[in-house]
């Protein structure tokens, strides 16, 4: 393995460790193998359904990652235009529409 690949700068180092870092990489993955298309809606893109489209992996997973504020976000996939929990999400809460969303926290 080539170290210089996990090797950080200080300047990143410093970064990355700080309280100063506010937001958080966060990979979303939905088992969808059958889907034509897949995305991810949340509070974090104002629930629209063009905002993050996910990648089709060669596995039958779809993935999306983003960089979240500190928190608990709500979200959903819509997998083909029709509203899916996470089952391995952090939990479930019900939004302003009292519909059932997961939960991701972010720290």
């Amino acid at each position: 393995m080539n170290s210089s690949i996990c090797e950080m700068t200080p300047v990143m180092a410093r970064s990355r460790y700080t309280a100063q870092r506010t937001r958080h990489h966060v990979n979303f993955f939905c088992h969808a193998p059958d889907a034509a298309h897949v995305s991810l809606i949340g509070d974090f893109n104002d629930w629209q359904p063009e905002a993050t489209p996910m990648r089709r992996m060669p596995d039958g997973n779809w993935m999306a990652s983003l960089e979240l504020p500190h928190g608990y976000h709500q979200y959903q996939f819509l997998v083909d235009g029709n509203p899916v929990l996470d089952p391995n999400a952090s939990g479930k809460a019900r939004n302003e529409h009292n519909e059932a969303v997961s939960l991701v926290p972010v720290s």
